[in-house]
């Protein structure tokens, strides 16, 4: 179990190998300060959000308790060029170590619309909470950890994983060059 478990940081089961939870974790070679921006600033935003291949054309960010960052998601050209838009509204800011919002699909005007409208299929949640935790480790380094809820199905909830793996991925990348 990790410390985080342990020390309260995630409100849910701390069983999250079931279907309904996204759980990935990446360890960063930068402090939580750092790693904190990564969630704030959009041009950061812009360069790891989205699996291997997206892109993130647009990332308006109104980073408080309340406000919301709308992100879009570019597939690449082979895949037809499509957009997918996600708002996250904010709902716990505790600066350096853990943001939570719900994230939802919204059109290019940021009107929230059903998954299946984007794209998405069915069986994804209209709305997703996340829980991100920034702790920090020795010699400067921070865990990042990303936990999603709601997913009513296995397939779903994997498809989510590898996307959010991939995301975290291109993370760790960027922040290694910084």
């Amino acid at each position: 179990m990790s410390s985080g478990w342990r020390m309260g940081l995630y409100r849910m089961s701390p069983d999250a190998s079931t279907h309904g939870s996204v759980v990935v974790t990446r360890e960063l070679d930068v402090p939580p300060t750092v790693a904190w921006r990564a969630w704030c600033d959009p041009a950061l935003i812009r360069s790891w959000w989205g699996p291997t291949g997206f892109s993130c054309p647009r990332a308006d960010v109104n980073f408080r308790v309340g406000g919301s960052t709308l992100v879009t998601m570019q597939a690449p050209v082979e895949w037809g060029g499509v957009q997918f838009h996600n708002r996250w509204t904010y709902t716990l800011i505790n600066e350096p170590s853990r943001i939570e919002f719900l994230s939802e699909f919204v059109d290019a005007d940021a009107r929230v619309i059903n998954p299946a409208t984007a794209g998405i299929p069915l069986d994804v949640p209209a709305q997703v909470p996340h829980v991100v935790a920034l702790e920090p480790l020795v010699n400067g380094r921070t865990q990042v950890t990303v936990i999603e809820t709601g997913y009513t199905n296995e397939q779903a909830r994997q498809q989510s994983t590898h996307g959010q793996e991939q995301c975290l991925d291109k993370m760790q990348a960027l922040l290694a060059r910084t």
